[in-house]
Order: structure tokens, then C-alpha cells, then sequence
């Protein structure tokens, strides 16, 4: 079988399953283009490592590939397609995950006064669009596809509620913001409504000048710009990037920051922002917990608010 073809055949099953499987097809399709497309018998070790070569640093990357791959060739071989997997038996050691980037809060304004570099006669509406949606990432640590997929219909402004739909698992959530990002959607909400609404109130609510969603490509490419003339870079030790995924890492942080800061009790309100977030449980918003100098010292801080009367009486 050809391996374009088993491919088809391998998504369709996992998405058949109820997974959305749209990343793991793209590096299939790239899989797909570097070999050709050959027969699934004829791709053999050296196949492999023209794809996920062998020397070189180890990355994360390389270990997705590996991991999706595997799954594939297992697939492939219970299908009886092939006798065995052709992927390397023994594998090098994972490295580490670098802590994610956590932008502050002056970074944050830097990146927000460039937004104004978008303002052009073409698209009057472009610069608006695009801080407004940057800063609703922030303010609420929506995923960048949720962002994108929100529509008008979504947007409840009397009750300062988003609806988001279809998640990454496949649920629908509602999402309160607070009274100065509410603010903030409904004065672009008003202009919004100025471009054209091809699909009436569920019509993207991001949108191009005529009407249409913005591409999850296009708001990295600006994103990206924003960020160099701003001139915020990686910090020392943190992953590569900044990226824009990282704004919802710095929700994450900055949220519990404020808590601490409250003083209100954070293991008690961590599986609310977990669901907040749209996790299933609170261990997968244990990725986004970065501890940074600023969570540190509110830590610090409380620890020391309580050991204090335990010390006095020692």
C-alpha cells in the first residue's frame, strides 16, 4: 500500500475516535513529502533517518515525530502491511523541557503599543483587530484556536461571558472576563460590526476586513513582527520563542501571582482554573505553573505570613 494512502487510512481511524488529529496529519503529510510516495514495504532505516535524522541534537521535536510515527508503523504491522517497524529500536535520552517564556507586564505594554504599526487605509480595522485579540489571549488564556474560532454569536458583552465551542476536547465552556477586557470587546465589538458579516451572528468575530476568520498563520506572522519591534527575546534558559502560546503560560502565572498577593487559599482555587483554562484536570495546568521570581517571592511571602505566629512561639 502506498503510504499516502495508509496515511489517509490511519487519521480517519484516530479521528474516528474522536481526536481531532489535525497537527499529527500535518507531519504526516510532511512524513509523506521528504520519502515520496512510495510503498509502505520499501520504507526501511535509512527511509527513516532522512526524516527524523539520527544525528544532531535531540529535541522535543524529534521525539513528537517519533512518538506520532509509532504509532503509525504499529498500525501498519497489526494491519499485517508490513512485518515490522523500519523506526530506530533504541533511543537516545529526551532532554529536558525548557520553563516556558513569561512575558511581563512592561513587556506586555511594549508589545501592546506596536500594534499601532498595523494601521493601514486598507484595513482600517486591522491594528484594532489584532490588539484586541492579543490581549483577550492574555486575559483570559484562551488557545490561540479558540480565539480564532469565536464568533459573534459568542460574545455575550451583558454578561461578560465568551463562549467558547469545540475545545481542544471536543466541549463547550463559558468563559467570564472582567470588567476592563469586557470593556475592551465591546468598544471593537461596535466597530466589528462595521465589516461585513457573511454568515450573519456567526460570522468570526476576529476577522479579515471582509468579514472572513483571520488564519492561524497570518496571527503568528504578526504576532512575531509585534514581538521583534517591541524587542522582546528569549530570556536565558527559557524555551525558543517567545511565542504567542506563551501568553497563555503568562495568564496562568500572573492569575496565581494575584492570589497570592489576595491572600486567598490557591490549592482550593486551582481546579477551578484548571476548568477555567479547559482542562480536563488540574495535572495538565501543571505545564503552565512557571515558577518565576515574582510567584517565588508572593510564595515566600506567604509562607513567611504563616510561619511567623508557629516561630513566636517557639
Amino acid at each position: 500500500m502506498k503510504i499516502s494512502n495508509l496515511i489517509t487510512e490511519y487519521v480517519s481511524f484516530k479521528q474516528a475516535m474522536g481526536m481531532r488529529y489535525q497537527s499529527e496529519a500535518r507531519i504526516f503529510r510532511s512524513f509523506s513529502r521528504t520519502l515520496g510516495d512510495v510503498d509502505i514495504s520499501e520504507v526501511d532505516s535509512s527511509a527513516i533517518e532522512t526524516f527524523l535524522p539520527s544525528k544532531g541534537p535531540v529535541t522535543s521535536t524529534w521525539y513528537l515525530k517519533y512518538t506520532i510515527l509509532n504509532g503509525f508503523f504499529r498500525f501498519a504491522t497489526n494491519r499485517r502491511y508490513i512485518d515490522s517497524s523500519p523506526l530506530p529500536k533504541s533511543l537516545p535520552k529526551r532532554p529536558e523541557p525548557k520553563p516556558p517564556h513569561i512575558y511581563s507586564i512592561e513587556e506586555l505594554r511594549r508589545f501592546q503599543g506596536m500594534a499601532d504599526l498595523l494601521k493601514t487605509p486598507k484595513s482600517p480595522l486591522q491594528a484594532e483587530t489584532f490588539k484586541t485579540l492579543f490581549l483577550t489571549l492574555y486575559g483570559t488564556g484562551l488557545r490561540i484556536s479558540e480565539a480564532l474560532s469565536l464568533t459573534l454569536a459568542n460574545i455575550d458583552l451583558p454578561e461578560s461571558l465568551l463562549i467558547v465551542r469545540n475545545s481542544k476536547y471536543f466541549k463547550t465552556r463559558i468563559v467570564p472576563t472582567g470588567p476592563r477586557l469586557t470593556e475592551l470587546l465591546r468598544l471593537y465589538f461596535e466597530k466589528r460590526r462595521r465589516l461585513p458579516c457573511p454568515l450573519g451572528e456567526d460570522s468570526a468575530f476576529f476577522s479579515t476586513r471582509t468579514g472572513h476568520p483571520i488564519s492561524y498563520r497570518r496571527v503568528g506572522k504578526i504576532f512575531r513582527l509585534l514581538r521583534n519591534r517591541a524587542g522582546i527575546t528569549r530570556r536565558e534558559g527559557t524555551c525558543y520563542g517567545p511565542t504567542i502560546h506563551n501568553l497563555r503560560h503568562t495568564f496562568t502565572v500572573h492569575r496565581l501571582e494575584s492570589w497570592y498577593r489576595e491572600g486567598a487559599d490557591v490549592q482550593r482555587l486551582l481546579p477551578r482554573l484548571s476548568t477555567y483554562l479547559g482542562h480536563v484536570d488540574v495535572a495538565q495546568t501543571q505545564c503552565y505553573l512557571v515558577m518565576t521570581p515574582d510567584l517565588l517571592r508572593e510564595a515566600n511571602r506567604r509562607f513567611e505570613q504563616y510561619a511567623q505566629p508557629e516561630v513566636r512561639h517557639v
